[in-house]
């Protein structure tokens, strides 16, 4: 059974006549016939009673032309969703990022996109570490995803910015004269404090860690937590001097002074899409979309010297 058999029996139910159904269709009369007979050979049962006066429809001819039109307004409906997906009037666009990267990047961006792709849906889903989003693009339940770079060779990457960790000291009025910070660190100084960090287990934690290895070894680690709104609320009480990612520690409570650790770290976020994957023109569209806001990140960054705030 094929497409062009539907559409025959539709089309001589329709007019009930063999030669009127060809013409409509733009092919021979034979072909028709042809179509037919194969088709009822096939299904075993006749469709059509045929007579001098044309064709007329077998009851259970009746009940099959029936789903032949409803397979055929399905094909109708198919092309139509490709039509309006092809021209971004349509689709849906699924973006995986960890919650600093969907709190504080993404809502301006995907505002931007519906601004100029207003047919076009968007589905953020927020995920806990950066594993997470690429296991959710290799099972395809995500088409974009925001990581670390580098990533496995599995993924086409781009840079979308970079993001310093400072160092966040509580306010003012908790924090002793010893542990005020001064307004450049050293690592001697930083050494002297009591700080809480978040545990090394993952990559780019585990960097950040070589890091101090390589350059302040003896550090006074206090506590090791996960969660980044938790060490903000820590040090806001004054229990620690906290480490962070800039864009992960806002919105900085009133009162948290911030400075760059000694020698700076920074951590890279990137764009990633399962490499050689199939995608629909509005990924693409939101893609391109974040490689232009990406290389304009970079190009701010290589003309202007980032002023950290003293405190919100």
């Amino acid at each position: 059974m094929n497409l062009s058999q539907l559409r025959a029996i539709v089309a001589v139910a329709e007019v009930g006549n063999f030669s009127e159904a060809a013409l409509s269709l733009n092919l021979t009369q034979s072909t028709i016939s042809h179509s037919i007979a194969s088709l009822e050979e096939e299904l075993g049962v006749p469709l059509f009673l045929r007579g001098r006066h044309g064709a007329t429809l077998t009851p259970v001819g009746e009940r099959i032309t029936h789903y032949a039109r409803e397979v055929l307004q399905l094909l109708d409906q198919m092309q139509q969703e490709a039509q309006s997906q092809r021209s971004l009037k349509g689709g849906q666009v699924r973006i995986a990022a960890f919650r600093s990267v969907a709190t504080h990047v993404l809502p301006a961006v995907i505002a931007q996109f519906h601004s100029q792709f207003p047919g076009v849906a968007t589905t953020l889903v927020e995920c806990g570490v950066h594993t997470d989003i690429e296991q959710l693009l290799r099972d395809g339940r995500a088409d974009i995803g925001f990581t670390y770079l580098p990533t496995s060779d599995e993924f086409a990457a781009w840079e979308m910015l970079r993001d310093e960790y400072v160092v966040l000291f509580p306010p003012p009025v908790l924090t002793p004269a010893a542990a005020a910070p001064p307004d450049s660190l050293t690592w001697d100084k930083l050494a002297q404090l009591p700080l809480i960090l978040p545990p090394e287990d993952q990559p780019c934690e585990m960097d950040l860690y070589k890091h101090f290895a390589t350059f302040a070894p003896a550090l006074n680690i206090v506590h090791k937590i996960n969660q980044d709104s938790t060490i903000v609320s820590m040090v806001k009480q004054g229990l620690g001097v906290g480490i962070l990612p800039l864009l992960a520690a806002e919105p900085l409570p009133p009162g948290i002074r911030v400075r760059s650790l000694p020698i700076p770290f920074e951590r890279v976020i990137g764009v990633i899409i399962l490499e050689n994957s199939l995608h629909i023109p509005a990924v693409f569209a939101f893609l391109d979309l974040l490689k232009q806001i990406g290389q304009l990140n970079m190009a701010k960054a290589d003309q202007t010297v980032v002023n950290l705030p003293e405190s919100v």
